[in-house]
């Protein structure tokens, strides 16, 4: 009976897969001594290099691995999710191949939840040694601005590296949204997580497929995922912009009545012009993006499509 499930997605990851392996196979096996048995999945997203042929020989020599290959990239989310409805452990882990979540914190994270204590263990890093400042500072920012806008605890440094009881992992497979966020849905179902903190940890090899702008997108999935405060902020800004308007036309008809003066200014009209269908086009896009969403959540697509299974 596999008692721990690792789920491990992986995209463009040759290099670090192996790496992985060898690291994640001493630790899996010294817990082994304490009758812990565990199976690995890997879940390839549409990798375009030899990841999935160096999965597929790496299980061929251990019955403990498993694969999933998606006929496509179809997302980190998506892999988190495939693994997760494999995943036939009592406890389950998330990590990435990259080893920047470090293998070897699975046992001091597995004693508080198999103990009862705790449902959920989490990791969080303290630092961002390595990355650019410029990234570190959205990244912040971005935590910020999630714990003001949504009634979610999220917490700054919080990765999706998580060791995760049956009942925590049924809970998460229970939402049957489309447009996924992990750091939202952790949280969201609740339950009680202890916190396992940790310096930053540099890729073991290969090169990391967040772009800044693919971070970027993804935190506004997570914003819009988790709260409804954005549209609340439009029609804010329609009201503030209302009475603003009506000021002004209060000035002009009273500046008029007792000076005389023209109205004059057609730099001034022409900025506020533009700054008015800035203001629309902004909302406008607010809407726009929850309703890309609804349209998303209607038709109903699968959440991924497998090419190789074992």
């Amino acid at each position: 009976m596999v008692t721990l499930s690792l789920v491990v997605p992986c995209f463009n990851e040759q290099e670090s897969i192996p790496l992985f392996y060898k690291e994640a196979y001493e630790i899996l096996k010294n817990l082994e001594q304490k009758s812990i048995y565990s199976e690995i999945i890997f879940v390839d997203d549409g990798s375009k290099d030899n990841t999935a042929k160096i999965i597929e020989e790496i299980s061929q020599n251990d019955d403990r691995v498993h694969y999933i290959v998606f006929s496509r990239n179809f997302g980190k989310e998506a892999a988190l999710l495939a693994g997760l409805q494999k995943a036939t452990g009592l406890y389950v882990v998330t990590l990435d191949a990259d080893l920047q979540d470090p293998p070897a914190l699975i046992p001091q994270m597995l004693e508080p939840v198999m103990s009862g204590a705790f449902d959920c263990a989490g990791t969080r890093r303290v630092t961002r040694k390595g990355e650019p400042p410029i990234r570190s500072f959205f990244a912040r920012m971005f935590y910020r601005i999630m714990g003001t806008l949504t009634d979610i605890e999220v917490v700054d440094g919080a990765r999706d590296f998580r060791l995760m009881n049956r009942f925590y992992v049924n809970a998460i497979l229970s939402l049957p949204e489309r447009s996924r966020f992990s750091k939202g849905i952790f949280p969201w179902v609740g339950f009680r997580t202890k916190w396992f903190e940790y310096e930053n940890i540099q890729r073991a090899a290969g090169e990391t497929k967040w772009s800044f702008w693919k971070l970027f997108l993804y935190s506004l999935d997570g914003i819009i995922a988790f709260s409804t405060k954005p549209l609340a902020i439009a029609s804010v800004l329609g009201v503030l912009l209302f009475l603003l308007s009506l000021g002004f036309i209060v000035f002009i008809v009273i500046r008029k009545s007792i000076w005389g003066d023209p109205v004059a200014g057609w730099a001034s009209t022409a900025c506020l012009i533009l700054f008015c269908a800035g203001v629309q086009l902004f909302t406008t896009g607010i809407l726009g993006a929850y309703l890309s969403k609804t349209y998303t959540e209607v038709k109903q697509r699968p959440y991924y499509v497998i090419r190789l299974e074992k």
